[in-house]
This record gives C-alpha cells, structure tokens and sequence, in this order.
C-alpha cells in the first residue's frame, strides 16, 4: 500500500478481539472458552490480535488461543511487527486491557515509544492535579492535562470528558438505587424473622458484587445478637461520594513521548477508534464470526481471508477518498454492484455454441464514479481468460 498511497507507519495502534465458533471445535487446540466480547461464553473461541496505523490501514494479525488475556499478548505481536517493519519511530497504542508493570518495562528496557491507557485507581494519585483549575480544552466538554511523571521519563495526561461525566453519573446513581433497596430490604427481613449471619454475608456479597460500582459508597455492617440472629445497618459514606463527583467523566493516559503537548497524545491515544472499527467490519461486513470450521488450518485460513478482504477494503476506502469520494466503501460496493455480467449464447448450425460474457453498460452516476476511481470497465470478458 504504502506504494499506491502516502501512509504514515510512525503510530502502531494494537487491540485484540474475539470471535466464536459454532459447534466443538474440537480437533483445534486454540479453540478455548474465555472472554467472550461476543456475548457468547457458551461457545469456545479464538483471540485475534491486530496492529493497523493511524489511518486504519492494517499491517498484520496474529491468532491467540481463545482463554488467553490481552495482557499477555503485548510482547508477542511488538516483536512480530518490529521482526516484519523494524522499531525505528515506532509509537506504540494500547488501551489499559494492555497494560502491566511487565509489558510497560518491557516498552522502556527496548526503547520503545508507547501511549498507553492506565487503571482508573491511578486516578488517586492525580487528586491534586484534579481540583487545579489549569485545564486546556481540546474541544467542547473534552479538557486535557499534562502531568510530569515522578521520575522525569514518563508524562502523564489527565483527560476530562463531560459527555463521560453523565454517562458515569448515570451509572453510579443506577447502582446506588440498587444496592440502597436491597439493603432496606434485607433489614426489614431482619427485623420481621431470624436471619443467619452467614447467610446474610453471602447475600450481601452477592449485592455488592453484581452492582461494584457503586459498592465502595457503603458501610455495611451485620452482628449478631444474644439469640444469634443477624441483625444489618449500614450507611454511606461522604469520603467516596466526593471522590466519585470529583473523577466521573475522567480517564488517565501515560506515555514517554515527552516531546507531544496533552493534546497531540490525546488526539494520538483517541485513534484507537481505528483499530476497533476494523473489528467490527470484520464481524459485520466482512462475516468473521461465527466461525463454522473445525480443523486448525480452515480456521486459520478463514481468518486470513477475512484479513486479505479488509486490506482490500480499506484499500478502496483510501482510493475513494484521494478521489473526493469520501471514505465510505459501502456506498460505492452498493453502486458497482449494481453492473452486471450477462453471458450471450449463440447457436451455430454446427452444433457448437458461441458464448459471450458481455458488461452491463454502467448508468451516468456509475460512469461518474468509475472515472472518479480511474477505472475502465470493459466491454466484454474473454470466458476462456476466467
């Protein structure tokens, strides 16, 4: 591609995703029960790791077992593409799915360049920097801001994101509900029969499990009386609260590019969005998943496939947008197709038949787009060149 098009391979933007099979799998080692992003833990299934650059253009894949964490993968594929493109102003992207102690000294020991995204319990350590007022808007409801790490090689940036905030609120307050009506409920029980203490832990456990993100906001405590009954109360707590309305809507990257402002590593980290539409053109457009063969080798033939038909996908969407055409496909799938082959047959007094494959001759608005495209479509097709 990189001779058909200017590409720019200086940001390598790494994600992971899974699709399922249909039926055991079974004479495929890889084919594991794990982390189903497809909502489907009834079914064993396959990682696909891939690397794309910052224009979405893929660069290469590989195929993990299906129980496999993300987190594990990390050195794997950076050696695999440093093997095939080199390390050279290479910036590696990954989102916290990504990130451990070990794979971020493994990025430093090499010298490798990196944004990666961090825990949300890292937040407490920018406490401070959150109440600051120094903050630069990247565009409306999105603020950014730098933070020097504590030994000098890393930065830090803090991201704060309105639409986020309400989305976070939301949710805080949906659990809260939650876990606040149980716990009246629970009590109430307590007082009208003899609960079991243990018991009683158990469901509250369970509560507090199913609804976490607002669990940390209360004090729950069961004793038993005299007669070993459980008796509950709880209540909240003001120090969690003010922590949760301080960070709703805030996220934290870190990196060692130390020459980028917050807003290039921000704008940089943000083109993850690349590397997750190529998943999801690959499971929608390109019908990656369900994955309907056994053996190892169709399985990873059908993956290869449904890679080579994505490269040559967002090949056509870079040849419509250095054509004006935008840079949407499937639009101009759903336009082309529309052009026909129509075979003409044609009797002889000898028995033998003239065949004749001939091209539906395109309308004006197809016209248009072919010569937009600089394509000539041909009058005819030889059928003994097919």
């Amino acid at each position: 591609m990189g001779e058909l098009f200017q590409l720019d391979y200086d940001l390598l933007l790494y994600d992971v995703t899974s699709t399922y099979f249909e039926g055991e799998a079974a004479a495929n080692p890889q084919a594991q029960r794990g982390y189903s992003r497809d909502h489907r833990p009834d079914c064993k299934q396959v990682n696909i790791a891939m690397v794309v650059s910052r224009s979405g253009l893929p660069l290469g894949y590989e195929v993990f077992a299906g129980n496999r964490s993300d987190v594990t993968t990390v050195e794997e594929i950076v050696a695999a593409m440093e093997q095939k493109y080199g390390q050279a102003n290479r910036i590696w992207v990954m989102d916290r799915g990504m990130v451990s102690a070990e794979n971020v000294e493994f990025l430093q020991k090499g010298g490798r360049r990196y944004i990666l995204g961090t825990p949300k319990s890292m937040l407490r350590k920018f406490e401070q920097q959150l109440l600051e007022a120094t903050w630069k808007e990247v565009h409306t409801g999105l603020e950014v801001k730098l933070c020097p790490g504590p030994e000098g090689q890393e930065v830090f940036i803090l991201c704060r994101s309105a639409e986020r905030g309400l989305k976070e609120r939301a949710i805080h307050a949906r659990f809260e509900q939650r876990i606040e009506q149980k716990l009246e409920q629970m009590a109430a029980s307590c007082r009208q029969r003899r609960q079991d203490p243990l018991l009683l832990a158990q469901r509250l456990g369970k509560l507090l499990g199913q609804n976490s993100r607002a669990a940390g906001l209360f004090r729950v405590h069961i004793t038993p009386d005299a007669h070993g009954a459980a008796h509950l109360e709880w209540s909240k707590r003001d120090d969690w609260r003010d922590w949760a309305s301080l960070s709703e809507g805030c996220y934290l990257l870190r990196s060692n590019v130390t020459d980028w402002n917050g807003e290039e590593l921000w704008r940089a980290y943000m083109q993850l969005t690349e590397a997750e539409a190529a998943f999801r053109i690959h499971k929608s457009d390109l019908a990656l998943r369900p994955v309907w063969h056994h053996l190892e080798r169709r399985v990873q033939a059908h993956i290869l496939v449904c890679f080579l038909t994505y490269v040559l996908w967002k090949t056509l969407a870079r040849w419509c947008q250095d054509a004006g055409l935008g840079d949407e496909p499937r639009k101009i799938f759903a336009e082309l197709e529309q052009i026909a082959l129509v075979d003409v047959v044609l009797p002889t007094r000898t028995g033998i038949l003239i065949r004749k494959r001939c091209v539906s001759r395109p309308t004006e608005h197809q016209a248009i787009l072919l010569q937009r495209l600089g394509l000539d479509l041909p009058k005819s097709i030889d059928c003994a060149n097919l």
